[in-house]
C-alpha cells in the first residue's frame, strides 16, 4: 500500500514458497483516485526484479520465518545488502554475489572456487576474431564497410574489393586484421586491378561524381565486379542549407569539389533504376544489393527473424519423489535409466535444447553443429532419443512460447519480403523450407498470412492494441492511442505486427542499430528513430540525429543536432525507453529517484538543452557524476544567486563586525557554499515567499572573522562556520550545514519562529524575543530543535528545548544524493 500517493499494489511471484529470493512474475498497481490499473508482466523477461527479506512479508506464527530470516543474515554477512541500488533485478543480484565470491545453489552461499565452471566456459572466451572486430572499431572505417562487417559480410572466407578506396584507410585496416582486401582508386591508385571479389564496397563514390553518366557508370562498374553483394554510400541532405554554389544536380564546394546530396529514397530508386536490383536500406545513406540472392535471403532472415533466447534457466532438472516406504529408515532411491542419462549428458541435451527452442521445432540431424553431433555420437544417443529427453525434461511453456516466435519471426520476414521480388519456395534456404512446412503447412499459407498481417497495419485500433500489450511486457513507454517508445534493442521481442510497421519504416532509414530510439506514431503514419551521444552510459543522455520516417508519403525528414544552430536536447527519464534488461537499468532508476528526492523535478523540461540543463543543475549546487547526482565542487561567484531572493555575497558580507573590520570571509569549502544555497532555498525563501522580504543580520562566520567577533560565540556549535575546517582537516562545527539570523521587520518574530518551524525542514532554531532576530540552521539530518533563550534568576540567557511546538513532519531532502 503506498500511503502517499494513494495506490495499491499486487504482486505475484515464481514460485515464492520455494524459491530462496523469488523473482516478480506480474504486477497491478492499482490508482484509488481513478480507479486505474497499470499491469505489468515480467513472465518474459531475462531479469525481473527480486524479491529480499521474504520473511518480513510473512505472520510472525509462520514456521518458515526462522529459516529464511538465516538466509537473510547470512546474505547480510556476506554484504550482498550493502549497495541496495543495484540488488533490485535478478541478473544484478547474481553479479553482486559472484563479486563477493560466492554463488547461490539453492539455499546455500557457497564459495566460487568451489563451484564447476561450465562446460563450454572455454568458448566464450573472446577469441582472435573478437579481438579483430575490437581494432576494427578503433580505426574508424567507414560507415558502409562498418555496416558490411557488422552483418558478417566481411569475414576471413570471403574477398573484398573497395571500388573508389580513396586514400585506402579501410583496406589497411582490413589487411592488418587479416582480411583479403583490395581497391582501386582512379587518383590515388589508378594502376591497381579492378577485380572481381565476394563484396564490394561504392562509398561515398557517386556523391562526387558530377557527371551523371559517369557516376551511374561507376554504379554499374561496381555491380559487375560482386559475386556476393555491393554495399553503396552516399551523402544525404539535411535540414540545413548546403555549403557551395549550384552546379548541375548538385553543390560545388569553395575548394572547387563536387557534392551531390541524396535523398534516402532518392539514393535507394537511383541505385534501383541503374541496376535493376532491389536495394535494401542498412543505415541513412547506406544500402546493400545483393547479386547472390540465397545470401540476401539470409540476410533478410536474420534482420528481420531471430532473436535473442536464454533457454538455460527454464530447464529442470529431473527429481525423483520417492514412495513411501515401510521401513524405519528408507534408502535413498535409485534414480531410474533416463535420470541418470539426463545427469550425465546434461550440458549436451542443454546444448540440443537450445537448437530445438532457437528453430521452434525439433531439429533434423543436418541442423545441428558438428561439435553437438560429435557430442551424441560419444554419448552413444541418437537423436531421437537425445530429443526424447529434451522433450520430457524442458519446460513446456517455454516450448510454446519458442515455437509462437519462431511463426512470428517468420511473418515478419514473408510481410517485409513482399515489399520486394519474392523467392519461389524450391529457393529457400533448406531450413527455412522446414521452417515453413511445419509452422504453416505449406509456402502459400505462409504468405497468406504474412499479407493479411501487413493488411492489419491499416487498423488503427489493431496497432493501439499491440502497442498496449508491449508495454504490459516492459517493453517501450505508451501514451496510449497516441505512441510507443522504445530501445532499439527491445524491437526484437515486440508482437509480429509492431515488429513489421518498423520493419517497413527501416526499408527507408536503414539499421535500427544505428539508432536508441524508435517511436511508433500510432494514429499520423509516421515513426521517429532518434541518436544520443553515449545512450547506455548516460543518465540523461543528448540527442544527436532524429530521422522522422513518413510511412504513408515514403519519405523522411533528418534532423542534426549539436551545433550552435541546433543544440542538443535532453532526453530525460531515460528508463521509460529500456527495461531491466537493459544496460546499467538499475543505475538509471536511482539516478532518477535521486533526482525526485533532491526536488530537482521542476528543472526537467524536454526542450532544454544539456547546457542549459547543467547550468541549471550548478545553480542548485548539483553536478552529475556517472548515473549519481552529487553536490557541486565549485565555488560560485559571490553574485550569484543563493535561493530565489539573495546572492551568496548577502549571507557572507554580512554582521557588524565583518562590515567594521572589512574581512574578506570567504569560504573555503564547497560544501560550505552548497550548505548556504540549501539554507536559502530550503527555509529563508519560503519565509520570504510567505511574509516577505527578510533582513539578514548575520551569515557565514570564517574562522578569521570568528577570532574578531566580541562577545561570547560558539563557532563549534552555531553552525555559521558551515563545512570550514580546522588547521588540522576537522570540520570546525560538527553539525555541519549552515546557519544565519534574520528578522522580518513589522512582524512578531514568535510568530515567525513558529512558522518557520512547522513549515520548513530546518535543522535547530533559536528564539530570542518576539523582536529580536531568530537564529535559524539547515542540514543534512535535521534536529528539529525548537530551542527558546531564557533568562535565569542570575541573568543569565539559558537555551530550553520547547517540545511541545509543532515541527516540519516530512522526511528530509537528502543533500548528499546517498
Amino acid at each position: 500500500m503506498h500511503a502517499s500517493t494513494e495506490q495499491l499494489s499486487l504482486l505475484a511471484y515464481d514460485d515464492f514458497d520455494a524459491a530462496p529470493f523469488p523473482t516478480l512474475s506480474k504486477s497491478w498497481r492499482v490508482h484509488l483516485q481513478t480507479s486505474s490499473v497499470v499491469f505489468r508482466d515480467y513472465t518474459q523477461s531475462r531479469n525481473p526484479p527480486v524479491l529480499h527479506r521474504k520473511e518480513t512479508l510473512l505472520p510472525s506464527t509462520d514456521p518458515r520465518i526462522a529459516q529464511w530470516s538465516a538466509l537473510t543474515h547470512t546474505a547480510e554477512a556476506l554484504g550482498l545488502f550493502e549497495d541496495t541500488s543495484r540488488i533490485g533485478f535478478h541478473e544484478q543480484w547474481l553479479e553482486q554475489i559472484a563479486s563477493k565470491g560466492y554463488a547461490l545453489d539453492g539455499e546455500e552461499f557457497i564459495p566460487l572456487a568451489n563451484v564447476a565452471a561450465p562446460h563450454d566456459e572455454a568458448s566464450a572466451i573472446t577469441g582472435p576474431v573478437q579481438r579483430h572486430l575490437t581494432a576494427l572499431t578503433r580505426t574508424n572505417l567507414s560507415a558502409p564497410v562498418q555496416a558490411l562487417w557488422r552483418h558478417e559480410l566481411i569475414n576471413f572466407e570471403h574477398s573484398f574489393f573497395d571500388y573508389g578506396c580513396g586514400k585506402g584507410d579501410d583496406l589497411r585496416a582490413l589487411l592488418e586484421n587479416g582480411i583479403e582486401a583490395a581497391g582501386w582508386d582512379p587518383h590515388y591508385r589508378p594502376e591497381a586491378a579492378r577485380q572481381v571479389a565476394d563484396t564490394v564496397n561504392l562509398g561515398f563514390v557517386i556523391n562526387v561524381i558530377e557527371d551523371l553518366d559517369e557516376r551511374m557508370e561507376a554504379l554499374r562498374g561496381a555491380y559487375a565486379l560482386t559475386r556476393g553483394v555491393l554495399a553503396v554510400a552516399a551523402m544525404l541532405a539535411s535540414a540545413q542549407p548546403p555549403d557551395g554554389r549550384a552546379h548541375r544536380d548538385g553543390y560545388l564546394t569553395s575548394r572547387n569539389t563536387f557534392q551531390k546530396y541524396f535523398s534516402q529514397v532518392q539514393l535507394r530508386d537511383f541505385i534501383e533504376h541503374v541496376l535493376d536490383e532491389p536495394a535494401v536500406a542498412v543505415g541513412p545513406g547506406v544500402f546493400f544489393v545483393f547479386r547472390d540472392k540465397l545470401l540476401e535471403q539470409r540476410f533478410l532472415q536474420r534482420r528481420y527473424g531471430g532473436r535473442r533466447r536464454d533457454a538455460a534457466r527454464a530447464w529442470r532438472t529431473p527429481v525423483r519423489t520417492p514412495r513411501p516406504s515401510r521401513i524405519a529408515e528408507p534408502r535413498a532411491p535409485k534414480p531410474s535409466r533416463e535420470e541418470a542419462l539426463v545427469a550425465a549428458h546434461g550440458e549436451l541435451l542443454r546444448d540440443l535444447w537450445q537448437v530445438h527452442l532457437g528453430l521452434g521445432r525439433a531439429p533434423l540431424s543436418d541442423e545441428l553443429t558438428p561439435a553437438l553431433s560429435d557430442g551424441l555420437g560419444i554419448a552413444a544417443l541418437s537423436l531421437n532419443k537425445a530429443l526424447s529427453l529434451v522433450a520430457k525434461y524442458l519446460d513446456q511453456a517455454e516450448v510454446r512460447s519458442a515455437e509462437q516466435a519462431k511463426v512470428d519471426d517468420l511473418l515478419v520476414f514473408a510481410a517485409l519480403g513482399q515489399f520486394g521480388k519474392r523467392q519461389p519456395y524450391r529457393d529457400l534456404d533448406p531450413t527455412l523450407q522446414r521452417d515453413v512446412r511445419y509452422h504453416f503447412g505449406d509456402y502459400r499459407a505462409w504468405q497468406c498470412n504474412a499479407r493479411a498481417i501487413l493488411h492489419e497495419l491499416t487498423d488503427l485500433e489493431r496497432l493501439n492494441a499491440a502497442c498496449v500489450t508491449a508495454s504490459q511486457y516492459g517493453l517501450g513507454w505508451l501514451v496510449e492511442s497516441h505512441s510507443l517508445q522504445l530501445h532499439t534493442s527491445l524491437v526484437p521481442r515486440l508482437p509480429a505486427l509492431l515488429r513489421i510497421y518498423i520493419g517497413c519504416a527501416t526499408m527507408l532509414v536503414g539499421e535500427l542499430s544505428d539508432f536508441d530510439l524508435v517511436k511508433i506514431h500510432i494514429r499520423s503514419g509516421k515513426m521517429s528513430l532518434s541518436s544520443y551521444v553515449d545512450f547506455d552510459n548516460s543518465p540523461i543522455p543528448a540527442l544527436s540525429r532524429r530521422v522522422k520516417v513518413k510511412l504513408r508519403e515514403l519519405d523522411l525528414d533528418l534532423f542534426e543536432y549539436g551545433s550552435e544552430a541546433y543544440p542538443s536536447p535532453c532526453l530525460f527519464w531515460k528508463s521509460r525507453f529500456i527495461n531491466e534488461e537493459c544496460l546499467n537499468y538499475a543505475d538509471q532508476l536511482a539516478f532518477e529517484d535521486q533526482l525526485v528526492r533532491a526536488d530537482l523535478n521542476e528543472l526537467i523540461n524536454e526542450d532544454r538543452t544539456t547546457a542549459q540543463f547543467a547550468a541549471e543543475l550548478e545553480s542548485r549546487r548539483w553536478q552529475i557524476d556517472g548515473f549519481a547526482l552529487v553536490r557541486s565542487a565549485n565555488l560560485p561567484e559571490l553574485d550569484k544567486a543563493c535561493g530565489g531572493h539573495f546572492t551568496y555575497r548577502d549571507f557572507i558580507e554580512r554582521g557588524e563586525t565583518q562590515a567594521s573590520t572589512g574581512l574578506p570571509n570567504r569560504p573555503r569549502q564547497p560544501a560550505t557554499y552548497t550548505a548556504l544555497h540549501d539554507l536559502a532555498r530550503q527555509v529563508i525563501d519560503p519565509v520570504v515567499d510567505y511574509f516577505g522580504m527578510v533582513e539578514l543580520t548575520y551569515g557565514f562566520c570564517s574562522a578569521e572573522l570568528a577570532r574578531v567577533i566580541p562577545g561570547r560565540i560558539a563557532p563549534k556549535l552555531d553552525q555559521h562556520a558551515g563545512h570550514e575546517l580546522t588547521r588540522t582537516g576537522r570540520p570546525i562545527c560538527d553539525r555541519l550545514g549552515a546557519a544565519c539570523d534574520f528578522v522580518v521587520a513589522d512582524e512578531d518574530m514568535e510568530e515567525v519562529a513558529l512558522w518557520v518551524a512547522a513549515n520548513t525542514p530546518f535543522d535547530r532554531l533559536y528564539f530570542y524575543g518576539k523582536d529580536r532576530p531568530i537564529h535559524v540552521s539547515y542540514s543534512a539530518t535535521p534536529a528539529r530543535q525548537f530551542v527558546r533563550m531564557t533568562t535565569n534568576a542570575s541573568g543569565m540567557r539559558v537555551p530550553r528545548i520547547d517540545r511541545s511546538v509543532a515541527v516540519f513532519s516530512t522526511a528530509p531532502i537528502d543533500a548528499e544524493g546517498a
